[in-house]
């Protein structure tokens, strides 16, 4: 995996955007480029705007591509306050959006723009996984 750590991450997002996009694993097709960076942004301003009080700590992130099945992994880790995305329920997209609940909309783009997203906390660390099949 191809792997950066950025510390402190406070007004980083575009230079960590530009790390993972300019990586060699990523695809070329531009739709598929949009929607895996579409998807990063939102995890990583999480993890920035979140993470850390004050932006004030690091967050490693990486890709890695696999050459058989070209699943494209990204991986975002940091050692902020633990939280697990997934567990909060998906927006109802189906209302107004003066009518829907603060928040979630971010996580819920990732969930239908990427293959799969994990979660898991590990060593202290927060890790959040994203794939996408970059064939299609």
């Amino acid at each position: 995996m191809r792997k950066k750590r950025f510390n402190p991450i406070k007004d980083k997002t575009s230079e960590i955007m530009e790390f993972l996009m300019a990586s060699p694993d990523m695809p070329q097709d531009e739709n598929l480029r949009f929607k895996i960076e579409l998807s990063i942004e939102e995890a990583v301003d999480n993890v920035v705007r979140y993470a850390y009080e004050g932006g004030i700590g690091w967050l490693e992130v990486g890709t890695s591509l696999n050459e058989e099945s070209l699943i494209l992994t990204i991986e975002l880790r940091d050692a902020g306050t633990p939280f697990n995305p997934l567990e909060k329920d998906d927006p109802d997209v189906t209302l107004p959006a003066h009518d829907r609940e603060i928040g979630g909309l971010g996580i819920y783009l990732c969930k239908q723009m990427m293959d799969s997203i994990s979660y898991r906390y590990e060593d202290g660390n927060n890790v959040l996984t994203m794939t996408k099949r970059i064939d299609s």
